[in-house]
């Protein structure tokens, strides 16, 4: 009897600490979304919650308060940047997809520092750590799809496409006329990107808006 019993009560406590890990990160998917769409101050413990299906009471069981929330919800949006990111093999292709229209259009979906880079200057370390590793990341990607210069040059030129597309869709989001944006949004793929990416699928599922 006693073994039974023993095990039966691992088994919820295996359960248990299975939902609690599956409801934390639904609360961090949830909180990166809004955050990108919304912005930090903007968003609430209440609203994250409620859109994540859980109670209000529960988040202080995941997180100490919302800036703990918050910095690890922009890890995970430059997580997911990365990863969509590191698919591309020609910078042209990923010039064109993020500078894309879509893109400009999906806040809540798309770039994190475009979407927070104003207020994250005054969030906790762990937000602006996760940007630092992210731009460093960044940095290293696009040298490396450069083909030609010295290692000084591509690195440059890393810097000048990163700051250029970051800018550039800001400002086209920033403007109220689409036509506008849309030259921004143009110019700047011309600019950082030199040409139109090829009309292939991108492979692995990659995303279409480059973020």
């Amino acid at each position: 009897m006693y073994p039974v019993k023993a095990g039966r009560k691992e088994g919820q406590m295996r359960v248990s600490r299975e939902k609690a890990a599956e409801n934390r990160e639904r609360i961090v998917e949830t909180a990166s979304r809004m955050f990108r769409e919304d912005g930090f101050d903007r968003v609430g413990v209440d609203a994250i919650m409620n859109a994540a299906g859980l109670t209000h009471g529960g988040f202080y069981g995941h997180f100490g308060s919302k800036d703990e929330l918050a910095a690890e919800a922009v890890a995970r949006a430059l997580e997911r940047s990365i990863e969509k990111q590191g698919r591309y093999t020609n910078l042209g292709d990923l010039v064109f997809a993020y500078l894309s229209e879509r893109h400009r259009a999906d806040r809540a979906n798309g770039c994190a520092i475009v979407a927070l880079g104003a207020g994250m200057v005054r969030r906790s370390g762990g937000a602006r750590r996760s940007v630092t590793a992210y731009v460093r990341a960044q940095l290293d990607h696009f040298a490396g799809l450069l083909r030609s210069g010295t290692r000084a040059s591509r690195r440059r030129r890393a810097i000048t496409t990163l700051a250029g597309m970051v800018g550039a869709l800001t400002l086209a989001r920033a403007v109220d006329d689409p036509a506008l944006s849309r030259e921004i949004l143009a110019a700047a793929r011309d600019a950082f990107g030199k040409a139109r990416p090829t009309d292939r699928r991108a492979r692995g599922g990659r995303s279409s808006d480059g973020s």
